[in-house]
């Protein structure tokens, strides 16, 4: 399976944004800012829910009504998040999946962090219907922020690894 895994990488950074991302004087920095404007507007997005559920903040909507207005947002931020991630990994892929951070960031925490964030948006609705939130949103949200923040953690160890 390891041997599938590193081939895919190898393939993956012969391609042409790969080399393109790798070698441009430009090209990675842009993708890195790329990544980041979507990660600032899909955790935002998260966060600005999760903290309303947590009843934190000004109270002129509710948190089903902040879901609503929040929810396009929130996906193109992850749409953008996901493209830039692509092309920083095809660029040095094979070095991506040999780093324990990046093994942990992507292979765990992602995954918990997305399925939590989904159950959020999805339960945002009836939990946030009213100004009073029950006990298992407020822990709800604050789960999901605290698994962003193994995300973020994850990322920035990838360098020191």
């Amino acid at each position: 399976m390891f041997g599938l895994l590193m081939s895919f990488a190898k393939w993956l950074e012969g391609t042409p944004w790969g080399i393109g991302v790798r070698t441009s004087l430009w090209a990675y920095p842009f993708t890195q800012l790329v990544h980041f404007t979507g990660l600032s507007i899909w955790l935002g997005t998260n966060l600005a829910l999760d903290l309303r559920l947590l009843g934190v903040g000004k109270k002129r909507e509710t948190a089903a009504q902040l879901r609503d207005d929040l929810f396009a947002w929130n996906w193109i931020g992850f749409c953008v998040v996901v493209l830039g991630g692509f092309l920083l990994f095809s660029s040095t892929a094979s070095t991506f999946i040999l780093n324990i951070a990046f093994q942990w960031k992507l292979g765990l925490f992602v995954p918990l962090a997305l399925l939590t964030h989904i159950f959020v948006q999805w339960k945002a609705r009836d939990w946030g219907a009213t100004e009073n939130t029950p006990g298992i949103a407020k822990f709800a949200g604050l789960a999901e922020i605290l698994l962003w923040v193994c995300v973020i953690t994850a990322a920035v160890e990838i360098p020191n690894h």
